[in-house]
């Protein structure tokens, strides 16, 4: 699964990247992946690739969620823990973990996943704005909801992958790269 890196994301009220479904209403693509026990996605276009988990070379003095660099596409690519960076517990295997390759801006970020479950199509009226109750950095990297169907299924996070660092971590992430590079 191959995005277009740098393309920008659709938004989540509903830019449309697929045909107009019933009464109109716009169709967004979202890839869906599990972190813990929840359900989050992120819009297809953000996202470069899926890769099978493979340890990613550590990189000293950075925060506990960078767990380290990988070689893809040519780039250093920073790759962070979504379990450490949302404050969920490790996983006890990481058997079926997988690394989600997104374009934040120019750059590509790694986010460890501990599944990828599929393409899903909604239309922009499942898609609901992030409750007024999230602050700070969640608000920043929540762009919206999708309506469960049913009571059984759960909610999906639908998040925009380009704000899940912020400027000061982009800052770090960007220094531990750099020395990654040049020493290796």
């Amino acid at each position: 699964m191959t995005g277009t890196s740098g393309s920008g994301a659709a938004s989540a009220a509903g830019a449309a990247n697929g045909a107009s479904g019933a009464k109109g209403a716009e169709r967004t693509q979202l890839v869906t992946f599990r972190v813990g026990d929840d359900l989050f996605a992120a819009d297809i276009f953000s996202v470069e690739r899926v890769l099978r988990f493979t340890a990613p070379r550590p990189i000293p003095n950075v925060p506990a969620w960078l767990e380290g660099v990988i070689d893809y596409g040519g780039r250093v690519v920073p790759v962070i823990d979504l379990r450490a960076r949302f404050e969920l517990g490790a996983a006890s295997t990481r058997d079926s973990a997988r690394i989600l390759v997104v374009a934040a801006g120019e750059d590509w970020i790694g986010a460890i996943v501990d599944g990828v479950d599929e393409v899903l199509t909604v239309t922009s009226d499942q898609l609901l704005p992030p409750p007024a109750l999230f602050k700070g950095l969640a608000k920043l990297y929540v762009r919206a909801l999708v309506r469960a169907k049913t009571e059984e299924e759960p909610v999906i996070v639908v998040l925009d992958v380009a704000q899940l660092l912020t400027a000061r971590e982009r800052i770090v992430l960007e220094q531990a790269v750099a020395g990654a590079s040049s020493n290796g």
